[in-house]
């Protein structure tokens, strides 16, 4: 068995979807992406293809190992997360030989679903507090939401007095049995962060996101001392050796890998047993589309200290394409209680729609995310 074909589609809202073909019929699906930057990873992959091309695609280690230190300059957003859409169409392929999932070859079930949660619109503390409550109707039990608008390195107290304004409103009406997890998307420095966590003490938290961007790492392990609200990061970390130093440094509570830009199924199951060794959560990170969730769903399934799921139904990024536009077997994102039952179709576990993505990649797309400034000028971290 050898691959014989790599080609890319571009396809609404934000996804890059990349499809492998062996020269005895099997096709393996990827997503190597980084938003905002799909033109930039396409071209990467197309770069890489002297690693993968011609090679047997069930020597999925082989070839990761190559990819990844074949060039004397690797790893990062752009190298990894083409080699986190290679991996996953590599794993696609291999189960789908052997006639299982893949959760099957690295290691087998640990558990026969996997909770997940969703989303939320917040922009006012009714709307939070409405869409929280129809979460839970729909058989949630934790929701994310995000935590503040544009902030600079000293703002003022109205972001914090509107975030807590809106968590009040989804504990006033659903009360404390949803959980609730906020994500500061790094938009929040240090002297900022300290003063939130501690106003939203009381309000019991499932965990704070990135209340500080991983850039400033050492900023998280002050952090953890200062508040006993779990703390979760590392969807802006790229492999095993960024999550090291995270690990290490025991300032984090979940780690957040994401199997788009973190170097696949392959890095990702590494980096769940590196955590697992520092009793660490994982939480993988996924707002993209079908093929990325199948493939965390996957990791999921094989790791012992998998928490919760992201996944991005109902998503704002989401407008005219869900992520059930793109696959025939829509069923298995069809949440039951707030979890997604054991998958048991062979590979990934999707049945992509090939006709779908390749009428859909005409259209294309050409996704950025917003620039934020602040009132004298100044760019603001989105």
């Amino acid at each position: 068995m050898k691959i014989k074909a790599c080609e890319l589609f571009k396809v609404p809202p934000r996804w890059l979807f990349l499809r492998l073909e062996t020269d005895d019929g099997f096709v393996g699906w990827g997503e190597p992406i980084v938003e905002g930057r799909a033109d930039t990873v396409e071209a990467a992959v197309h770069e890489l293809e002297p690693y993968f091309m011609g090679k047997d695609p069930r020597d999925v280690e082989s070839i990761w190992q190559t990819v990844y230190r074949g060039g004397f300059y690797r790893g990062g957003p752009v190298l990894n997360s083409a080699l986190s859409g290679i991996d996953q169409a590599l794993w696609d392929i291999k189960g789908k030989d052997l006639g299982v999932p893949v959760y099957q070859l690295i290691g087998g079930k640990v558990r026969d679903r996997m909770r997940v949660y969703s989303w939320i619109n917040s922009d006012t503390p009714e709307q939070a507090a409405a869409c929280a409550a129809e979460k839970k109707a729909d058989g949630f039990s934790a929701v994310k939401m995000i935590g503040v608008g544009k902030t600079g390195f000293i703002t003022s107290h109205d972001e914090m007095d509107k975030l807590l304004g809106k968590i009040q409103a989804i504990r006033d009406k659903v009360g404390f049995n949803l959980e609730i997890a906020v994500d500061f998307h790094g938009r929040v420095h240090k002297a900022m962060a300290r003063e939130l966590l501690r106003e939203l003490e009381p309000f019991k938290l499932l965990f704070v996101e990135e209340p500080v961007l991983i850039e400033n790492e050492e900023v998280f392990a002050e952090l953890h001392r200062f508040s006993p609200i779990p703390l979760a990061t590392g969807e802006r970390c790229f492999s095993r050796w960024d999550f090291k130093r995270l690990l290490t440094s025991g300032s984090v509570d979940i780690i957040q890998p994401d199997l788009c830009h973190a170097g696949g199924i392959s890095e990702v199951r590494r980096i769940a047993s590196m955590a697992e060794a520092f009793d660490v959560a994982l939480a993988p990170h996924c707002p993209l589309g079908p093929v990325a969730l199948a493939s965390c769903l996957q990791v999921d399934f094989a790791s012992i200290n998998a928490c919760i799921q992201e996944q991005s139904i109902g998503m704002a990024y989401n407008k005219g394409k869900e992520i059930g536009g793109y696959i025939k077997n829509t069923d298995v994102f069809l949440y039951k209680g707030g979890y997604a039952d054991l998958f048991t179709l062979p590979g990934l576990g999707v049945e992509v729609d090939e006709d779908s993505v390749r009428e859909a990649a005409k259209a294309s797309h050409h996704w950025k995310n917003p620039v934020f400034t602040l009132d004298d000028g100044s760019v603001a971290e989105w």
